[in-house]
Order: structure tokens, then C-alpha cells, then sequence
């Protein structure tokens, strides 16, 4: 642990704090001031994932107000359009980011108790939980991540988008064109931009970290019922069916992991990634389960943390793909295996995001949005050049610190 870095991360916090009152071009005004990825650069707008591991940090650094408020800028955005956009920017309109509202809700009231507060969260809440059941269910049973779209000149563009990041010819197939967009708008609300793990048919797939993510809400919300004095049953019944339906479609007993299921070709993917681990973050995996799961570990695990996904051929090596490692995922694993009783795992994890931290600051002063987990180096992949970060990296830092007993 480095206490000049953490001390640069309590001391630039403030400069990630941006505010905008009114409509400006494509950003879209927010009640509250909030945060952004990093305290220089490009970025001027709000998050949808990202701030939930920034808050975590922000908490560890006592800004609870500031946390407070990207919460409750989210509540305000989800109010006015249905649903909490990947971001505040128009372009951001037409899908979502993985569901961390309520985890971030859980998050502050354990720190404030504030009941008023939790009751306000609450009805926005109810209605992210309404638009992801409405909007992004499948015949499985089970939630996937999609998106909508402008018009047909902005399919074409996403298509070709796409096409890019996997170095692929691009489509003039009506069809194809559909597919290839609506892939890509998966791989936008998924937050994994992009990966290996579903190929170019990602919206045809229920995942494990998104419905684990939807069991975490339905949990959230029995619990906040319970605090708020409401009935908590609903949602206690909501959780229990996913889990059941998780259990049969998304567990693959032949190797031991929660996979991807495709609804459409009814198939599990055997590709092993940190994404079977949410299960456990939510603490959804019963005990048998859990233990094959993180048997898994050290098929994902390198010198410096944990990569996105296991190393083979058939990969397109993009940047949620082996050897990347994003601080997001190092939060999850750590406490999915604290969870479930595997400290000494969990605390040699957090160790491995410190000094791959600690290394990269040490040589550039700088934090960063991802790093190599296995040569420790700063990350590039092929489809943009690695920014400077504060955000969910400099979160997650303060995380791992406090998990070690460092601070």
C-alpha cells in the first residue's frame, strides 16, 4: 500500500466532481453535483456502473453527501425516462449499465440510516426493477441486456461499429445489420465493451452477472421493505424463482460454473469468466455450488489480479478478454470468496490489485482504467488506448486497502 497514492485519491476527488444544472448539447442537466470517471480529460457526465464503485470508494473516504447525490442523481434520471441510462448524455438514451442501483441504495443507508431517504430510493427502485422486467425479459424466464435504437441510419452505424471491434467485414444484410446492432447494444448495457464471451450474438444470451445482479435487487428491496415496514414478501418470492431458474438454465454441472445460456439455441457457453462468479456476490449460490465455482479460481487468477476470463485461442482478445484486469471485477471476487468463507483468497486478490496499483502509479503518477494481470502493465487493448482514471480504480483501491486492515 502506498500512502502518497492514497492520499492523491483523497485529495482528488474533488476534481472528479462536475455539475451541470441545464440541458447542454448531448449532456443532460443533473439536480445534484456528481462524479466522473477521471479528474481530467473528456468525460463530463455521470456513470451508470462506474459510480457504484466510485461511491464505494467515496464512503471509505467520507463523502457520504457526494455519494448520496450520484445516487440520487440516478433516482431523479430513472424518474424522468423510466429506466437509468447508461450515462447523462442523449446518445446514452438507448440502453442501460448493470444493475447496481440498489446495492449503491444498501450501500449509503448502512452508512446513514436515513429511512426518508431509503423511502424516496425506493419508489425509483421499483421502477428500475419494472423496466428491466418489462423491457429486457426472454422466454427463458430469465433478463438479458439489449437496447433500442434511433433509426435505421444509427443501426447501420452500431453494426458497423461493431464490425470494427472485431475486425470484421461490415454487413449490408438487413438482418445481419440487426443482429450485428443489437449485439452491440448488449455489449453497451452489459458494461463488458466488448468481450469474447457470447461472440457476435451477446443479446440472444441470459447471463449469470446480470441476473445475479436482478436476485441482489430482489434481496435489496425485501430488505429495504423490511426496514420501511412494508410486506417483503413479493420480492422474497421474485428472488427465490430467479434463483431456481438460474439454478437450471445458467449452472452447468459438467464444469462446475454458472455459464451463459443462450435462450435462443437453448446452450450454455463453456467459456469460464468472472461473470459466474456474481451468483456468489449476491450470496445467491448455495454452499456446494459456490465451493465448485471458486474451485475455478486459478484458471482466471495471474500475478497481478484476476482477468476478465480464462486464456484460449478461440478469443478475440478484446478488452474484457484475457489478460485484462478491471477493478470493477476485482470487487466482485473479493467478495464473493469473503462470502463464502475463503478470506485468505479473498485478502491475496485484494493484495494483487494493490501492487498492480501501486507499480503503474510508482512510474506514471497516474491511476488507471485497467492493467494486465499477468505482466502488470498498464492495458491496451486493441480497440482504444488505456485512459487515466480515478473513478472505480481509485474506489476500489480504498476498498482493497480497508479489506486488508491498511486504513
Amino acid at each position: 500500500m502506498s500512502q502518497k497514492l492514497i492520499d492523491y485519491i483523497n485529495q482528488t476527488w474533488d476534481k472528479t466532481v462536475r455539475e451541470t444544472h441545464e440541458d447542454a448539447d448531448t449532456l443532460l442537466a443533473l439536480p445534484y453535483p456528481y462524479t466522473v470517471p477521471s479528474s481530467e480529460g473528456r468525460f463530463r457526465e455521470m456513470y451508470y456502473w462506474d459510480t457504484y464503485f466510485t461511491n464505494v470508494g467515496l464512503l471509505l473516504s467520507g463523502k457520504t453527501q457526494l455519494a448520496k447525490g450520484n445516487a440520487g442523481n440516478m433516482a431523479y434520471l430513472i424518474n424522468k425516462y423510466g429506466f437509468m441510462p447508461n450515462g447523462n448524455r442523449t446518445y446514452y438514451l438507448f440502453n442501460s449499465q448493470p444493475p447496481f442501483f440498489t446495492h449503491m441504495i444498501r450501500d449509503i443507508y448502512e452508512v446513514t440510516s436515513d429511512t426518508a431517504w431509503l423511502c424516496e430510493m425506493f419508489k425509483a427502485a421499483e421502477k428500475e426493477y419494472a423496466f428491466w422486467q418489462e423491457k429486457r425479459m426472454t422466454p427463458s424466464g430469465l433478463n438479458r441486456y439489449y437496447g433500442d435504437y434511433e433509426d435505421e441510419a444509427h443501426k447501420q452505424r452500431i453494426s458497423d461499429h461493431m464490425c470494427d471491434r472485431f475486425a470484421l467485414p461490415h454487413d449490408t444484410d438487413p438482418d445481419k445489420i440487426q443482429s450485428n446492432a443489437a449485439c452491440f447494444r448488449e455489449f453497451c448495457e452489459s458494461g463488458w465493451d466488448c468481450n469474447s464471451r457470447k461472440g457476435t450474438v451477446a443479446h440472444q444470451f441470459n447471463t449469470p452477472d446480470q441476473n445475479g445482479l436482478l436476485y441482489g435487487m430482489e434481496q435489496n428491496m425485501a430488505f429495504f421493505c423490511q426496514e420501511l415496514g412494508k410486506d417483503p414478501t413479493v420480492w422474497q418470492h421474485r428472488a427465490e424463482s430467479r434463483k431456481a431458474k438460474m439454478d437450471a438454465l445458467l449452472w452447468d454441472n459438467e464444469t462446475g460454473s454458472y455459464q451463459d445460456y443462450n435462450f435462443v439455441t437453448k446452450e450454455r457457453n463453456t467459456l469460464l469468466s468472472v461473470a459466474g462468479f456474481y451468483p456468489l456476490f449476491v450470496g445467491m449460490a448455495d454452499a456446494d455450488k459456490a465451493e465448485r465455482m471458486i474451485a475455478n479460481l486459478p484458471r482466471l487468477e495471474n500475478a497481478y489480479g484476476v482477468a476478465c476470463c480464462e486464456k484460449r485461442d478461440d478469443l478475440y482478445f478484446l478488452q474484457w478478454d484475457y489478460p485484462f484486469s478491471w477493478a470493477c471485477l476485482q470487487y466482485i471476487i473479493i467478495n464473493a470468496l469473503s462470502r463464502y468463507g475463503h478470506q485468505m483468497d479473498a485478502l491475496r486478490i485484494a493484495e494483487k490489485y494493490i501492487k498492480v496499483v501501486d507499480k503503474n502509479f510508482e512510474t506514471t503518477g497516474r491511476i488507471w482504467e485497467k492493467y494486465n494481470s499477468v505482466t502488470g502493465e498498464i492495458a491496451v487493448a486493441k480497440e482504444y488506448k488505456t485512459p487515466e482514471m480515478m473513478g472505480w480504480s481509485a474506489g476500489i483501491y480504498l476498498y482493497c486497502c480497508h479489506f486488508l486492515g491498511l486504513m
